[in-house]
């Protein structure tokens, strides 16, 4: 498979070690890319649901995968968000082209631009984290719950749902909670002095301007790997989003066939913390 440069991709919200993640579809994604630099823009490991019963092969591939794309060249820089905030306590390591850092700050293209997971800028974050996580736990079944509805829709020949995305649409407050995380986001950004702005956290994938105080910000974020499929990617002085189709079909390398049964990643972040 012949690779697509990229000068940076982002990827965020993974929820690796959740049954919700798309781990094989974002293994296929990685496989056809050949980034100068990966941002892995917060949530890429789910530590609030990890359990040590499951972990399975697809979600230990796309670990493998970042780790080839390391020792092929590729810069990887590791931002902690609210379901990985565990590692934030290793703020600044660095190990070899690997960093992971609470925040990040580039200049590309004579622009500043500012990469963050936004979980700090979200009320129920940082005032209800019980409750943030318990609906963590409802989503991540309402997603496993929707994916077998849409293959019984498919077997009768109808369009497949998104039952969460019907739920946001419907609620007037989930619309004002994405609208007022932008909006705070935007001005703290514009406050720092910085062009563009780069979040995850929200799940809702989306180049565009905001105005605020006769000042644009240019607002990015990458989405998830969950229901969306979503990247960020930088070429030629250019952002775009890019949008993995679910029909495409897996092809591993033999050597990635092998069983992980053995893997337990919960024992190595307890060797982390120790």
């Amino acid at each position: 498979m012949e690779k697509r440069y990229v000068e940076v991709a982002v990827i965020s919200d993974v929820h690796l070690g959740t049954y919700g993640c798309h781990a094989k579809e974002l293994n296929q994604y990685l496989k056809s890319i050949n980034p100068r630099i990966l941002i892995l823009n917060g949530d890429i490991i789910d530590i609030w649901q990890l359990s040590k019963n499951y972990f399975p092969a697809d979600h230990f591939k796309v670990i493998r995968r970042i780790l080839k794309l390391m020792a092929s060249g590729t810069q990887v820089y590791y931002i902690t968000g609210n379901h990985d905030e565990f590692l934030r306590k290793f703020n600044d390591l660095h190990l070899g082209n690997f960093r992971i850092l609470n925040q990040l700050t580039l200049r590309i293209n004579n622009e500043n631009i500012w990469f963050i997971h936004g979980d700090v800028f979200d009320a129920s974050i940082n005032h209800a984290k019980w409750l943030a996580k318990l609906g963590g736990k409802g989503y991540d079944y309402l997603i496993v719950v929707n994916r077998w509805i849409n293959k019984f829709l498919k077997t009768i020949g109808r369009e497949k749902v998104s039952i969460s995305q019907k739920v946001k649409n419907r609620v007037k407050k989930a619309s004002m909670h994405i609208s007022n995380f932008e909006n705070q986001v935007g001005d703290f950004a514009l406050k720092n002095n910085y062009q563009y702005v780069v979040c995850g956290h929200i799940h809702e994938p989306v180049i565009k301007k905001l105005n605020h105080n006769d000042k644009t910000i240019n607002y990015l974020n990458s989405g998830d790997w969950v229901e969306n499929l979503t990247s960020l990617e930088y070429n030629l002085s250019k952002w775009t989003l890019y949008k993995h189709q679910l029909d495409n079909e897996a092809h591993d390398d033999i050597e990635e066939d092998l069983e992980y049964s053995d893997f337990n990643i919960q024992s190595i972040l307890n060797k982390l913390a120790s």
